[in-house]
């Protein structure tokens, strides 16, 4: 069976960094943090009162007002970010055969917020008998941000969410990649959503003590790779890539950013929260990844890795990386966004997919934020380039993204420059 090509032909993001693509990508390049205080709720009493917010998302731009009492926050995200893509993507929705364009859409939790509003409502008030709202249930569910983007444009193709920890949406844009390539969608819009800043959400991450604490300096606490990191900082938002089989992005005169070449999964079969010390899955997921491209390791230029700022997992990756890539290890840029979008859990491998997309179309490496001078760990090789602080403009001609997932869940996608 011969396989199909698979190209982007959209982007929609709604980050900490911005409502959608032109402002992230802007403040990605620049270095620009989206920390700070907490504002969803009064975090005074807990460990961690910082996070990356989505600052100034106004629902009533997306939905009415009805619509909007029907969905999650997180489900709102990942309409807004399809949205974006869809029109970007420029394609005519009025001759376009829905029958075969699906949506592929994660969530690490899903709505959270929900789930703690109703059961919070409920103990307060259960003398009175259970009493849920009807919209409790669809809003909360995990894959309802798929069936909702299907519902508003009728796209009758592949549809359902992949749940997977922080490695959601990267599985959700391996998906759409298998399921394009073999010939069973003409066009899938993939990607995840998130928002998981919550009473509950915060809570559980600093019970795992996994969250940074750093509150007197929340634009500085994200600081991957460097000694004084000391958890990852949480983020929301949601990002949708737009994937599209070549021939049919080719017959409607599609603007093609790049091509989507590989894919590689794996697990870690090692703990429910860490990561294996030595970096095993992230080893194998990475040699399937280039495997399943058809590329050798030198032929990668750029890395956005998984680096979330935790003790034990930047130094594993990074292990990862020299095993292997060897001597080419040391040529290549590697960077981790996290340190300024926080970590999207769910939608994490989709955003650092987008920002890998446009690395390779701009030719923009962007940084590690946060490092200070000196302030090195013993356990990490400081020889390999971790783009820090500052932006690295480099001929990117492929680019791989990594995201790995409490439970050992590891997946990593290749982003290469589209040639005729």
């Amino acid at each position: 069976m011969e396989l199909k090509r698979v190209v982007v032909t959209g982007l929609g993001a709604v980050t900490p960094l911005g409502l959608n693509i032109a402002e992230t990508w802007e403040n990605v390049q620049n270095g620009v943090s989206g920390a700070g205080p907490i504002t969803h709720f009064d975090a005074s009493k807990f460990k961690t009162k910082f996070a990356c917010l989505v600052k100034d998302f106004d629902p009533s731009k997306y939905f009415d007002r009805k619509e909007v009492r029907k969905l999650d926050i997180y489900a709102q995200f990942a309409i807004a970010a399809a949205k974006e893509a869809v029109e970007n993507c420029g394609v005519d929705l009025e001759t376009l055969d829905k029958d075969e364009v699906g949506v592929i859409f994660a969530a690490g939790i899903g709505g959270i917020k929900t789930f703690e509003e109703e059961v919070a409502y409920y103990y307060t008030n259960k003398e009175q008998g259970p009493k849920f709202n009807p919209f409790f249930i669809p809003k909360m569910i995990a894959d309802i941000a798929a069936g909702q983007i299907s519902i508003m444009y009728g796209f009758r193709g592949p549809n359902y969410s992949t749940a997977s920890a922080c490695a959601s949406s990267t599985n959700a844009i391996i998906d759409a990649f298998t399921h394009i390539r073999m010939g069973k969608a003409n066009m899938i819009l993939a990607g995840g959503a998130e928002a998981a800043i919550t009473e509950a959400g915060v809570g559980g991450f600093n019970a795992l003590t996994a969250l940074s604490t750093r509150n007197d300096d929340p634009t500085g606490a994200s600081r991957p790779f460097s000694k004084s990191r000391d958890g990852f900082v949480m983020g929301e938002g949601a990002g949708c890539l737009i994937l599209e089989e070549l021939e049919h992005a080719k017959a409607r005169g599609a603007n093609i950013l790049c091509e989507v070449v590989g894919g590689g999964m794996s697990a870690d079969a090692y703990h429910m929260t860490a990561t294996h010390p030595d970096g095993l899955g992230a080893i194998l997921v990475m040699n399937r990844a280039l495997k399943d491209a058809g590329l050798k390791p030198e032929d990668v230029d750029y890395i956005n890795v998984h680096g979330t700022s935790t003790p034990v997992g930047d130094i594993s990756e990074a292990k990862a990386i020299k095993e292997v890539f060897g001597e080419h290890a040391y040529k290549l840029n590697i960077s981790a966004t996290k340190s300024m979008t926080g970590h999207l859990l769910g939608a994490a491998g989709a955003v650092e997919a987008i920002i890998s997309v446009l690395s390779v179309v701009n030719d923009i490496v962007p940084p590690t934020i946060n490092f200070t001078d000196g302030d090195e760990d013993p356990d990490i090789d400081y020889k390999l380039n971790f783009t820090f602080n500052k932006a690295q403009k480099r001929t990117v001609n492929v680019a791989l993204s990594n995201t790995f997932g409490f439970g050992g869940h590891n997946a990593s996608v290749i982003i290469k420059k589209y040639i005729k």
